[in-house]
């Protein structure tokens, strides 16, 4: 008996290839370890001080914590200015 190597249809192996799925794949596979080296490379503990009062934490937990206020700061700055500005847009009715 003979053995060969089985038929592959190249038509279909080429609609089934997802060159787009392999790119997200990898370029997921990419944040995920920069993520993982970026918090381990913080893992330090650093003193933050206030005004009454100073305590120790983790580095990555100051960083995250900065990034996110100052996403939802943005976030409520651009929805403020919004807002004021189609209150000007709009006419105001007499009364």
């Amino acid at each position: 008996m003979k053995l060969g190597r089985p038929h592959v249809d190249r038509e279909e192996l080429r609609e089934s290839f997802q060159p787009l799925v392999w790119m997200r794949l990898v370029a997921l596979s990419l944040l995920v370890a920069y993520v993982v080296a970026f918090v381990l490379e913080n893992a330090k503990t650093v003193h933050v001080h206030f005004v009454v009062t100073t305590t120790s934490v983790s580095l990555i937990w100051v960083i995250l914590l900065s990034l996110a206020i100052g996403l939802l700061s943005g976030i409520v700055g651009s929805q403020l200015y919004r807002h004021r500005r189609r209150a000007r847009r709009q006419p105001r009715n007499p009364v």
